[in-house]
Parts: structure tokens; C-alpha cells; sequence
């Protein structure tokens, strides 16, 4: 039996750690929502603050040290218990925003390098926490519920954005005469809300870690795969999930090219379409806001579809991917072209459905190729990848000429034609990629 596979002695019906997955999906879903208004609060702020290069450069130097961050906190996630991981990283992110915070409302107002250094903490987060999650979940998860569990955790999270995108749409705005702008439509919220500042929504984001962190305390599971304590430097263990990539060149080529998305998600939602709405649609933080409720609308259709709109005996993973992201090419040309509020919520919509199909058939194409003992190692190359293109990208993006006019639209051209190329190397490899499931 590999160490993949389900250990004897499990009922057939009932998921194994059922509670412990619950657990792990309510404490997500509460940290999440705050941290996702904090996310799209901080982009906002500086283009508020007319610091859009500033935020694209602190951006791009964001994303150059989570080229070691990364890879490091694969090693971690491989190595220490999982369970642990989330709980110290959500004391930490609590003790950073609540320091911040306060120090917010005692000086009434944070300096523009507190609030980087807050983005830059909770990136460094995202790095270590999701290669735990889905490692974690992959740990705890017969491998027959795989592709349940990867629909699931998609649901939960963009749950948690719809949410997050809708407050954000509240504290960034505020309501004029108790009604809030969603969708382009003032919908009655029944009562007056005064924008807030940034560092008042830093204060529920921090205390939302430190309730995350209590429940995440209660988990109690029984891990369904096998993993062996490894010792060594970071850099030994780090060369151990190289050389299991180097040997399966299909899952490494596999892994990079359908990342492609992601990447275009990550430059085009947390740098370039604050600046897109404000200066190619010309609106405020209510469409920024409403845009982020679409995308992750539109993750949750794909969470509950994907799986039967692209069913395995019909439709390849690797073949499902090259579909979305063609579509998601197509929707970026369409960005570049058009200057409609209403458009632009459509194609955010159809981004989500495509990044969140995308991610859902990755990772269950992942969870089966990739032993669990080196899962945190391998996601972190992959990342590291990731995090190449979005500097470069990035550091193109922040040139004051896509700052100048509408000019900003053209890098939504750009994204499509990158996308193009990596549907043609998965169309390239294809064959190897199919054959090698």
C-alpha cells in the first residue's frame, strides 16, 4: 500500500476526520473574511493616497522575498506538525495587526510603511499558509474524498471573500443615506456607516486571528498517511523535494504551466485593477470592492460545478485547464478592450469560475501524483515560479506610463497573451502529462 493510499479499516460513508475538517474550514472562513477586507483595503489606500507606483514597487519587492520565503516555508509545512503551523501563524499576524492598530489610534493615522509592512506580513502568511492548508488537508483526507476536498476548500474560501468583498465595500466607502453601492445598484442597508480607516479595520482583522487560533487549538485528528521525520539543513531537505520534481519532469511542467492563472489573478486583483477601475472606468472603491464579490461569486459556482461540468470520464484534468485558460485569455483581451462597470463584473465573475476550476483540478491532479511527505517542498518550486512571473509582470506594470490615462488597460492585454503561451505549452506536453495519470 503507498502512503497515499487509504489506511484499513475506514467506513465507507463517513469521512474520517470529519470534525477536524470542519474545524480547519470555520477557522479559515473567520480569519479569512477579515483578511480579505484588509487585502483589498490596503491596495485601495494607496491609490487613494495617489502611491499606485509606490504600491506596485513595495508590491514587487513584496513578491521578491517570498522568493525565499517560499521555498523555506515548504520545508516547514513538510517537516513540523501542521496543526502547530496554523496556530503560531495566526498569533503572530494577531500580535502585527493589533500592534498596528493600536498604534493607529494613538497617532490617529498609520505611516504608508506600517501599512506595507502589514501587506507584506500577511503575504509572507499566505506563503506558509496555504501550502499547510491544502498539505494538511491532504494529510487528514482519504484519497477518495480528494477531489471533494479541494471543491470544498475553494467553496469555504471564496465564501469567505463574498463576504469580505462586501465589507470592504461597506468600510472603504460607507453608506450614503443608509444605502451601499453593490453591482451598481444602492442597495437599503438600513443604517449610516462612516468609511473607516485603515487602521480600525487592522483591529478586527488581528482579533480575528487570535478566535482562529482557539479554534484551530480544538482540532483533534488521526493523520491517513504516513510521514517520516526528515533532519538536515532547509537547503538538504529543500533538495530532496527538487530532486522528486527533477525526477517526475511531467508533474514539474505540469505544475508551472497550469499556475498560470493564479498568476494573472494575484498581479491583476491585489496591483493592477485598483488602478484599473479608478482610471480606465473611472469609479471608486464600491466597483473595486463589488468586482472582488464577483470573482469570488464566481469561485463558488466553480467550487460546487467544476467536477461535473469538466467530469473525468469525459473531460482529462490537463485538458479541462487548457480549456479555462483559453477562456481565461479571452477575458483579459476583453478587459483590454472595454471600459463598461457592468463588463468588467462579468469578466471578474467568469475569472473566478476559471482561477477556482483551475486550482480545484490542479490540486487533485497534485494530491495524487505528489506523496504527502514532500507536498509542502513541491508546492513551494511551484510557487517560487509563480512569484518569477509576478515580478516580472509587476516591475512592468509599475512603469509610469501604464499609470498615465487608461494606459493601464494594455496590461490586461498583456496577461492574455501570456496565458495564451501557457495553454500552448500544457497543449505541447499534453500526451506526457495524460498518459503519466
Amino acid at each position: 500500500m503507498s502512503e497515499l493510499e487509504v489506511k484499513s479499516g475506514q467506513s465507507e460513508g463517513r469521512w474520517e476526520n470529519r470534525s477536524a475538517i470542519l474545524l480547519l474550514f470555520l477557522a479559515n472562513s473567520i480569519s479569512g473574511v477579515a483578511q480579505g477586507i484588509s487585502m483589498i483595503a490596503i491596495p485601495w489606500y494607496f491609490t487613494q493616497q495617489g502611491d499606485t507606483a509606490m504600491f506596485g514597487y513595495l508590491y514587487a519587492a513584496i513578491t521578491a522575498v517570498s522568493l525565499v520565503w517560499g521555498p523555506f516555508s515548504g520545508t516547514l509545512v513538510d517537516r513540523y506538525d501542521r496543526r502547530k503551523i496554523f496556530m503560531v501563524l495566526n498569533v503572530v499576524l494577531g500580535i502585527i495587526l493589533l500592534s498596528v492598530s493600536y498604534y493607529g489610534f494613538a497617532n490617529d493615522g498609520v505611516p504608508w510603511l506600517m501599512v506595507g509592512f502589514v501587506y507584506l506580513a500577511t503575504f509572507m502568511n499566505y506563503n506558509l499558509h496555504y501550502p499547510n492548508l491544502y498539505a494538511f488537508s491532504q494529510e487528514i483526507t482519504e484519497r477518495r474524498f480528494y477531489g471533494k476536498i479541494t471543491s470544498y476548500l475553494e467553496i469555504q474560501g471564496q465564501l469567505a471573500s463574498v463576504l469580505a468583498g462586501a465589507g470592504a465595500a461597506m468600510l472603504l466607502e460607507g453608506t450614503k443615506d443608509g444605502k451601499l453601492s453593490l453591482f451598481g445598484m444602492d442597495i437599503d442597508v438600513g443604517m449610516d456607516v462612516a468609511a473607516w480607516d485603515i487602521h480600525q479595520i487592522f483591529l478586527i482583522d488581528g482579533m480575528t486571528y487570535f478566535l482562529s487560533f482557539i479554534i484551530i487549538a480544538l482540532i483533534r485528528y488521526r493523520p491517513l498517511v504516513e510521514r517520516n521525520a526528515e533532519g538536515g539543513s532547509v537547503w538538504g531537505r529543500l533538495k530532496i523535494g527538487y530532486e522528486f520534481l527533477m525526477s517526475n519532469k511531467t508533474i514539474l511542467i505540469f505544475g508551472i504551466a497550469s499556475y498560470s492563472i493564479f498568476v494573472c489573478v494575484l498581479v491583476a486583483v491585489f496591483y493592477t485593477n485598483p488602478v484599473y477601475v479608478e482610471n480606465h472606468l473611472n469609479a471608486g472603491g464600491g466597483v473595486y470592492a463589488t468586482s472582488e464579490i464577483c470573482y469570488a461569486l464566481g469561485a463558488i459556482f466553480s467550487g460546487m460545478a467544476i467536477r461535473y461540468v469538466f467530469n473525468e470520464k469525459y473531460v482529462s484534468i490537463p485538458l479541462s485547464i487548457i480549456i479555462m485558460t483559453c477562456i481565461t485569455a479571452g477575458l483579459f483581451f476583453v478587459l483590454n478592450m472595454m471600459n463598461v462597470v457592468s463588463i468588467f463584473f462579468v469578466m471578474m465573475f467568469i475569472l473566478g469560475v476559471t482561477n477556482a476550476g483551475t486550482r480545484i483540478q490542479r490540486v487533485t491532479y497534485l494530491f495524487r501524483k505528489v506523496p504527502n511527505q514532500y507536498y509542502g517542498r513541491a508546492g513551494s518550486i511551484f510557487f517560487v515560479t509563480n512569484i518569477l512571473f509576478r515580478i516580472l509582470f509587476v516591475s512592468i506594470f509599475a512603469m509610469p506610463f501604464f499609470q498615465q490615462g487608461n494606459n493601464i488597460a494594455m496590461t490586461m492585454g498583456i496577461l492574455g497573451i501570456f496565458l495564451l503561451l501557457s495553454a500552448l505549452v500544457l497543449m505541447t506536453f499534453y500526451k506526457r502529462i495524460v498518459n503519466d495519470m
